[in-house]
């Protein structure tokens, strides 16, 4: 049985959640998101909470059961407080700025790397080393914040890079003579 699927999601006051069928429209304060569910589960709202049950015992339906629940409340959580990507940047002369909706990445490269940021998605950069992607859909956000990261990717040696602000990089010993 599933432990995520078995809980319901709270849908908290000024967020209004409307389900037809398999499609379900969350709307709040950031905006609206909608999700549509497969034929393997039935979402349900009682009150001021949705639940997803599974329609049977195979495999399928059990596994689109948690999903189908995260993904709910991801909508959930989108509306209300948003979802958010911090990176950070290493290197000598590395840096970020944003023009517009352009973000010029400075990398190492023979040239500026301009970073067109997508609509849905806000990109900020608190201090030069610092970029913060932010939006209301969590594939989205992680998506654009996986390609400015792709664009310098942190190399195990000296560390040089885009990072993730929470991530490791495993340090590797250079050259013995």
């Amino acid at each position: 049985m599933s432990r995520i699927g078995k809980r319901p999601v709270e849908v908290p006051s000024g967020v209004t959640a409307t389900i037809n069928g398999q499609h379900v429209e969350v709307k709040g304060p950031k905006g609206t998101l909608a999700f549509t569910a497969t034929d393997d589960v039935t979402i349900a709202q009682e009150g001021n909470e949705i639940s997803v049950k599974p329609r049977g015992t195979s495999k399928r339906a059990r596994q689109q059961w948690g999903m189908s629940r995260s993904m709910v409340a991801n909508l959930v959580q989108g509306v209300t407080q948003g979802f958010k990507k911090e990176l950070e940047i290493n290197g000598v002369g590395y840096r970020a700025q944003m023009q517009g909706k352009v973000l010029k990445l400075s990398l190492g490269y023979s040239h500026e790397v301009n970073f067109e940021v997508p609509e849905g998605v806000t990109v900020t950069t608190p201090k030069q080393t610092e970029i913060v992607v932010e939006g209301i859909d969590p594939q989205l956000v992680g998506q654009v914040a996986a390609n400015i990261r792709e664009w310098r990717q942190p190399e195990p040696y000296k560390g040089k890079g885009i990072k993730y602000k929470d991530e490791y990089i495993f340090r590797k010993e250079g050259k013995k003579k």
